[in-house]
């Protein structure tokens, strides 16, 4: 485990050079990348397209963040996108112009993924069911009350204060931004100065150590759980008011999107190792990458060919990483 002293054990300079090797090279990668993007298209480095390249990550980036606990205990999400989709149609449903104060509709989405996390905390811990197995019901399940909720139909005329929170900006940084930074700064401080955040490590790490050591095992993942449930709520607030309709067909691969974000800002898949920072990283490098294929005007079938190499990849680096 290299994040974050778990069980009060502290981290010796080796140790620390190692958590800090994967944010390293994704910040040389970015540096190159930014620069290659920069020099074949002018327009990249316009203020216009970073808005919307930052705009565009923010989605994913609190995704990530949320997953990032449920990988930390070695468990898996894969009902992401489903939730995005339910709980931007249940916020959207409560957001029409006259309705309800705007914390309302907010709470509301917030709400729905939390509970959501819960049932699948529950289903894995209580029920012992493989989180893989487990997520993928939520995610067929939340699809189609998505679309149950809806009638199969996007939930549009929402009032523009609920609206702002995905098209508007504070001193020219857009709304979703600031809403991924508070995320990742929250995470981070949980993991680092919580003793929950040393839990999810220790978990990760060795279960029957943390166990043993007196960590209520499933308590820790009913709040990994949970917390990635409420992040997939806020993050289906955000896609709904910027778009401006809850879409029950929205959210389509946004787990793995999620996930291969998070592998590659250092997360392991097994569990123990892995930080918000990281991952932050990881869905910048995976936005600037589709900000580039399309300002270089890639057709979308040979994008969705990258995004498989890059989630492979991102496995095949955490086996490495593991391996070592």
């Amino acid at each position: 485990m290299t994040e974050a002293p778990v069980l009060g054990m502290g981290l010796g300079m080796p140790s620390r050079l190692r958590r800090l090797g994967p944010r390293v090279g994704l910040a040389a990668a970015l540096v190159l990348l930014f620069a290659a993007l920069s020099l074949a298209r002018p327009n990249f480095l316009t203020v216009a397209n970073l808005i919307n390249l930052v705009r565009q990550i923010s989605i994913n980036g609190i995704l990530a963040v949320g997953v990032t606990f449920v990988l930390l205990t070695g468990g898996v999400d894969l009902s992401l996108g489903s939730l995005v989709a339910l709980t931007g149609v249940a916020a959207a449903s409560f957001a029409h112009p006259g309705q309800f104060p705007v914390i309302v509709p907010v709470a509301i989405g917030i709400l729905a993924g939390a509970a959501c996390g819960v049932l699948n905390g529950v289903v894995v811990t209580r029920g012992r069911v493989a989180p893989f197995i487990a997520t993928l019901g939520m995610m067929t399940a939340a699809r189609g009350l998505a679309l149950l909720i809806s009638e199969g139909k996007p939930v549009s005329n929402l009032r523009g204060s609920f609206t702002v929170i995905g098209s508007g900006q504070v001193w020219g940084v857009p709304v979703p931004v600031l809403v991924l930074c508070l995320v990742a700064l929250a995470a981070s401080v949980v993991l680092r100065k919580f003793r929950m955040g040393r839990y999810l490590y220790a978990v990760g790490g060795n279960q029957s150590a943390a166990r043993a050591s007196g960590v209520r095992v499933n308590r820790v993942k009913m709040f990994a759980y949970t917390l990635c449930g409420a992040l997939a709520g806020l993050a289906g607030v955000v896609l709904a008011a910027r778009i401006t309709t809850g879409q029950p067909n929205a959210g389509a691969g946004y787990e793995l999107d999620a996930i291969a974000a998070a592998v590659i800002g250092g997360t392991s898949l097994s569990g123990g190792t892995g930080g918000a920072g990281g991952t932050v990283l990881g869905a910048l490098l995976m936005g600037v990458i589709n900000n580039g294929l399309d300002l270089l005007n890639v057709p979308s079938y040979y994008q969705q060919i990258v995004k498989g190499v890059i989630i492979v990849g991102a496995v095949w680096m955490d086996r490495s990483r593991q391996n070592k």
